[in-house]
């Protein structure tokens, strides 16, 4: 018996090191979208967080003119580029006519968010691989940045992507686009149309201004309307489709989610999670077939409540992975012994594949398995907030975040910036690098994980603290920039906000070293 407890010991010690290299399939991003009647000021907010291998390195793309002549480049490989020079993965897939003038862009593994209030978030849900044509130019990132490159609107950004499909062809699988402006925010599903066609098959669909949605790796679109154009786009062939390849029989209704979704329902436990959350009366259950695609949220929704959202691992609930590993505590008082069950300290709610199952072999049905929103093997996330009421380089914010987003602060970073705090633009997701910024934040997160139970409280503390100082300042912050663009001096403006994303972003790298620090001399003699 002693011996096999060795071995699970060292199993569990080898687990440590390697969990971290296994992502749950089809399990990669999470995009809540907003209202701007649902949002506490008014605000139209998109997110994403970009939970897979890609890389981590970013730049503000600055805007430019182009001849007439001009062709655009358009690459695979993109995800993977060591920074923004780096061109060992990308080769050219093909070209396009370059437009006048391209607009400034938050240049992020997805690109994301651009100088006029145009943002896009994204999540993959695969779909049919019948319908993938690898040959085909566009892969979903690029048709992302040539949107915030020629459009300053969610319309004009849907339309555009699906005359790029059309003309030169969709190569990725079934992705979601969560496309946002000042004034409203779009789900759109898009696919390839078969391995050799050149084309593809999308729909998209208003979130009420009064509403929430969210897409979390499920196609949620279901009955188009055809007859509502201002809450429903589509491509022409978006029946032919489905039903060219047997994915609809051209007789029941046509749900776009059942015919390419891949899935027994359009929902899985995110889906659930957040839109039960903002509206608990409508006593949604994961036993329903189908959720509504958006709620109206019983209490306007506000960049808080998004971010802890982002740090969701349902603590305390059914779903809770932590619940059933349990430590029985010996209390003493008086020469009395009692026992006290409670949750391991050295539980996390981010245990991956080989841990699990070492867990579960010792102790069958310890965890069971639940995707939640926040994540150990998130790239970075942010959640990008667009507000109608003021200038394009302010109304314009990414509230940024680099490694796991139940773990990390988040750093307010405006389309104003011309430029990003120091180590941005350096990649550091699957190697070490002291010089990338990601690193910062997961020295100390890693150790904060390991023992969970004991490190969680000084980590949420830190986190809060950022959020409430960033809330606290930037209103004052956005004041001074407003006087100084209605004074034309735009210069001032921008070195003020690049100023105090930097100084932010080291106030926090510094809070993150110190944690790191308590937490090795915490933990120095061992876990």
């Amino acid at each position: 018996m002693k011996h096999n407890h060795i071995i699970a010991a060292i199993f569990l010690l080898i687990s440590f090191s390697l969990s971290a290299q296994i992502i749950p399939q089809n399990e990669s991003c999470t995009s809540i979208m907003v209202g701007k009647k649902a949002s506490f000021d008014g605000s139209v907010i998109t997110c994403h967080s970009c939970d897979s291998y890609y890389r981590s390195w970013l730049n503000m793309e600055p805007a430019a003119d182009h001849p007439d002549t001009a062709m655009q480049a358009i690459y695979k490989g993109n995800m993977h580029t060591r920074s923004f020079k780096d061109q060992s993965t990308r080769t050219v897939a093909g070209y396009i006519p370059q437009v006048k003038h391209t607009y400034k862009y938050f240049n992020t593994a997805y690109p994301s968010m651009n100088e006029k209030q145009l943002a896009i978030g994204e999540t993959t849900f695969s779909g049919p691989d019948t319908l993938v044509n690898k040959n085909a130019m566009f892969m979903i990132e690029e048709l992302q940045k040539v949107a915030l490159q020629r459009c300053d609107n969610a319309r004009d950004a849907i339309r555009t992507i699906g005359e790029m499909i059309e003309k030169y062809g969709y190569a990725d699988k079934g992705e979601c686009l969560t496309i946002a402006d000042k004034n409203e925010v779009w789900q759109m599903e898009i696919l390839g149309e078969g391995p050799d066609k050149i084309g593809g098959v999308w729909a998209a669909q208003r979130i009420p201004d009064d509403h929430v949605g969210i897409s979390a790796n499920i196609s949620r679109i279901g009955e188009v309307d055809f007859n509502n154009p201002d809450y429903f786009m589509a491509s022409k062939n978006v029946k032919s489709v489905a039903k060219e390849f047997g994915l609809w029989d051209g007789k029941e209704p046509f749900k776009f989610w059942k015919a390419y979704g891949n899935t027994d329902k359009p929902f899985k436990i995110r889906e659930y999670w957040v839109l039960s959350q903002l509206a608990p009366s409508l006593n949604l259950s994961m036993d329903m077939d189908e959720l509504p695609f958006s709620v109206k949220p019983e209490k306007k929704v506000t960049i808080q409540q998004l971010s802890e959202f982002y740090r969701s691992t349902y603590e305390g609930t059914e779903y809770d992975m932590t619940k059933n590993q349990i430590y029985i505590k010996t209390v003493k008082t008086d020469s009395i012994t009692t026992y006290d069950t409670i949750i391991n300290p050295v539980a996390n709610p981010w245990v991956m594949h080989y841990e699990r199952s070492l867990i579960n072999q010792i102790a069958p049905n310890t965890i069971d398995f639940q995707r939640t929103v926040s994540v150990s093997w998130c790239s970075y996330s942010h959640i990008m907030q667009l507000r109608d009421w003021l200038p394009d380089e302010i109304g314009a914010v990414s509230w940024f975040s680099f490694d796991n987003p139940g773990q990390s602060p988040r750093i307010p970073i405006y389309m104003g910036a011309t430029k990003l705090p120091a180590g941005f633009d350096v990649c550091g997701y699957r190697v070490y690098d002291e010089n990338a910024a990601i690193w910062n934040y997961r020295r100390a997160n890693r150790l904060a994980t390991v023992a969970w139970g004991l490190t969680k409280d000084v980590m949420n503390k830190n986190i809060l603290e950022y959020e409430e100082k960033a809330l606290f300042e930037t209103p004052e912050l956005e004041k001074k920039v407003e006087e100084l663009l209605k004074n034309d001096k735009l210069k001032e403006a921008q070195t003020l906000l690049n100023n105090y994303s930097s100084d932010f972003a080291a106030a926090t790298a510094q809070r993150w070293k110190e944690m790191e620090y308590r937490f090795w001399s915490r933990f120095g003699n061992g876990f």
